[in-house]
């Protein structure tokens, strides 16, 4: 298996945000700041990878007949486990996330599905990694380009030549879903693989068969 395909593919390929469109709601709800984005990108990382190694351990025990309950139980384990975490040690991040580290279970249990409980503990850990990565700089990037063009600031910093040239649309719902459409637009565009190439009936292993002579070039 290929390692650091399994880590890397959560960051562009298979993002959870901008290619599968997973945790729309925290996404959309809590990138008014670049602080807040990555504090949600991080802490999902957390229980990703976490919920990954522990139902990765589990994956042969677990009775096929009740392993959804099973996986909703171990994510609400650790989602609970950083909730505490953030109320105890930074306590103004857990009131700007709030209900919203429980919405990205979508991301968290379709991982734990489709991945973690079909491979073994290092690659799960990396492909929870991975995604949670890829997820937190989605996030991050929404937030920062939210907070800058809507407050004029960034991490709470106030950007001199932003001052009186903000938008209050880019803070709003509605700049969530512009921001959020212009990057995967952006990011389609940069992934897009190559056109097909033309081929002839030379190079085709029928060709043959079909009448070479009388066939017409398709693409491939």
């Amino acid at each position: 298996m290929n390692y650091g395909k399994e880590f890397t593919k959560g960051l562009i390929r298979e993002n959870p945000t901008l290619v599968s469109l997973l945790g729309m709601c925290p996404t959309l709800a809590v990138t008014t700041g670049a602080f807040n984005g990555i504090g949600m990108g991080l802490s999902t990382a957390f229980v990703l990878i976490f919920s990954n190694l522990v139902i990765s351990l589990l994956r042969k025990v677990i009775p096929e007949q009740v392993k959804l309950p099973c996986y909703i139980v171990i994510i609400a384990t650790f989602v609970t486990l950083i909730q505490f975490l953030l109320h105890g040690f930074v306590p103004a991040l857990y009131t700007n996330l709030g209900a919203f580290l429980i919405t990205v279970n979508c991301i968290i249990l379709g991982r734990a599905e489709m991945f973690a409980s079909k491979n073994t503990p290092l690659p799960s850990i990396l492909d929870g990694a991975g995604m949670g990565l890829g997820f937190t700089l989605a996030l991050f990037l929404m937030g920062s380009i939210r907070e800058i063009f809507g407050s004029g600031s960034w991490f709470g910093l106030s950007i001199p030549f932003m001052q009186g040239h903000t938008m209050s649309l880019f803070v709003m719902p509605a700049g969530g879903f512009f921001v959020l459409g212009i990057i995967i637009a952006v990011v389609c565009r940069l992934s897009k693989k190559k056109p097909p190439k033309k081929i002839g009936c030379s190079a085709c292993p029928n060709a043959a068969a079909c009448r070479a002579a009388n066939c017409e070039e398709v693409e491939a």
